[in-house]
């Protein structure tokens, strides 16, 4: 079986497995191959299915547990946390300072669990759950109420025990051996994994410099771009866009209404180059960081289009390439795009 598609806890379930031919360049590493679990969060919608999930991945683990979290706060997650370190299975945490009094940090604390709080001015900015060396959960969310039940998110569930042992690598630079942004080693194992109907990248910044990565997956777009950034101020990317749009490809965007004025910001001039690019329209916040490429290539994870996240933020980046993938992101663009504001 090469593929399937179903619904668990209101979410989709898209495997992609790995075919008998592996594209050039892929890691046949996990020979099990890769499956991929794609799902959104946004304003009064899909929050519960997804924590309920999420908990119960945790409630399910047998061995280990390691987070590399932005924000931890929710308190059913914190709960479910706490209660796996107290039945024996080995919690770890990983989280940015500007957040070290929230509800996870401080409860995972209380009970013994192992927590390393990363002090630097520039942001520990990874969201990823790494389960049994297994599964890996990863994408734009923080574990926090808003991010859950109020922001436009997208997650992305990986079952493989190459991709784990991934982020487990980075995950033990982090914690074991305090190292952070640029005195991070470049030594993912497995950057690069074989899908059923394409590759799976994947990179960390600074180390890995995903950033010509992408500026190199949107350089080969021959026919179109769309993306939704939370923010976008890395002049590299936005000149890829405008060029593209002044090809003739179709280019357009949904950009976080609050950062538009954050300093670079990129969006005045994406206009002025005659990208269609619009002014989300959630309430709350959209907080993407997605690109999609002739509808057959995504860009996610916990990377914001800027030069901190290239150079100096702790991150993970995905290249997907998938066309069966990029259909549901194109859903997510397309509820978000005719949500936005001209």
């Amino acid at each position: 079986m090469r593929g399937f598609r179903k619904i668990v806890g209101g979410v989709l379930l898209l495997g992609l497995l790995a075919g008998c031919e592996l594209p050039a360049g892929a890691d046949p590493a996990d020979k099990d191959g890769v499956t991929l679990t794609v799902a959104f969060t946004q304003s009064g919608a899909n929050g519960a299915a997804l924590e309920a999930d999420l908990v119960a991945a945790i409630e399910a683990a047998k061995t280990s547990i390691d987070v590399a979290m932005y924000e931890l706060d929710l308190p059913s997650v914190t709960e479910a946390l706490v209660q796996a370190h107290k039945r024996g299975v080995q919690v770890r945490l990983v989280t940015e300072g500007t957040y070290r009094n929230e509800r996870g940090p401080v409860a995972l604390q209380q009970a013994g669990a192992p927590v390393v709080i990363e002090r630097r001015d520039p942001f520990m900015h990874d969201k990823f759950i790494v389960i049994d060396g297994r599964t890996v959960w990863t994408g734009s969310w923080n574990f926090t109420y808003s991010e859950t039940y109020r922001n436009d998110n997208n997650v992305v569930i990986l079952t493989s025990a190459a991709v784990a042992e991934d982020y487990t690598t980075e995950f033990e630079e982090m914690f074991t051996e305090q190292l952070f942004g640029p005195d991070s080693p470049a030594n993912t194992p497995h950057p690069q994994l074989p899908l059923s109907d394409g590759v799976l990248e994947i990179y960390f910044a600074p180390e890995d410099k995903p950033q010509p990565q992408i500026v190199a997956a949107l350089e080969a777009a021959q026919s179109s771009i769309r993306f939704m950034a939370f923010t976008l101020t890395d002049n590299a990317i936005a000149g890829v866009l405008s060029r593209k749009q002044q090809a003739g490809l179709l280019v357009e965007g949904v950009v976080e209404e609050e950062q538009i004025t954050a300093t670079g910001a990129d969006y005045e001039a994406l206009r002025q180059a005659g990208v269609d690019v619009r002014l989300d329209g959630n309430p709350y916040t959209m907080h993407h960081k997605v690109i999609i490429v002739d509808e057959a290539v995504v860009i996610t994870g916990s990377y914001n289009f800027t030069r901190s996240a290239a150079e100096s933020n702790d991150e993970n980046v995905l290249i997907i390439h998938s066309p069966e993938l990029a259909a549901r992101y194109l859903e997510e663009f397309s509820r978000v795009y005719q949500q936005a504001q001209e």
